[in-house]
């Protein structure tokens, strides 16, 4: 049988919904496979890109046959938006690349070993105890630049004093606490 009415496509879905008719679908490969195909490259696919996904298309049409519904469309439009779908999935893959499970972004970070995570702990220890000894000023810059990330502007502007005034402090705090942390340096 060569479908070539809309009527004859609907007659043949119906063959293949409700008795899995191979003949049925042979007709409507027959017919749709070509077109597909050539909707394919047309809408950009590469020929043998073209030609799996519109097996893929026709494949998904002999599995969802008796999702199709003659009221809600022709079998044309069906397919060929089963078809437009499977493109559209095709490039999202290309797309989006797989993950590299080995990528450094990805592995998680080794666990801190114990001298490691003591000498960091005496480091924290001696930085809060450098920052101590520093004059409220210069403190409570270096808090605001550090602790809290601010920017230097901001830190003029939320105090009221001049930029060069909180360059300065910052300037003198840090001076300051490399000279009492000489010994962490090495």
């Amino acid at each position: 049988m060569d479908a070539v009415t809309p009527e004859d496509h609907k007659q043949l879905m119906a063959r293949i919904a409700s008795s899995r008719d191979k003949a049925a679908f042979a007709a409507l490969f027959g017919h749709f496979g070509p077109r597909v195909k050539a909707y394919l490259m047309r809408s950009g696919s590469a020929p043998d890109s073209a030609e799996e996904l519109a097996q893929e298309a026709m494949v998904m049409v002999w599995r969802k046959a008796e999702s199709f519904d003659p009221s809600q469309a022709s079998v044309s439009t069906w397919i060929f938006t089963i078809a437009r779908n499977k493109r559209i999935d095709a490039y999202r893959r290309m797309n989006r690349p797989e993950l590299d499970e080995n990528d450094p972004a990805l592995v998680p970070d080794a666990p801190t070993a114990p001298d490691d995570a003591y000498a960091d702990g005496e480091v924290s220890q001696a930085i809060r105890a450098a920052v101590e000894t520093l004059p409220e000023e210069q403190a409570e810059m270096l808090r605001k630049a550090f602790f809290e990330d601010k920017a230097h502007s901001e830190i003029a502007a939320e105090t009221g004093l001049p930029l060069g005034t909180v360059k300065s402090r910052l300037r003198l705090a840090i001076g300051r606490m490399r000279k009492q942390l000489k010994e962490f340096e090495e």
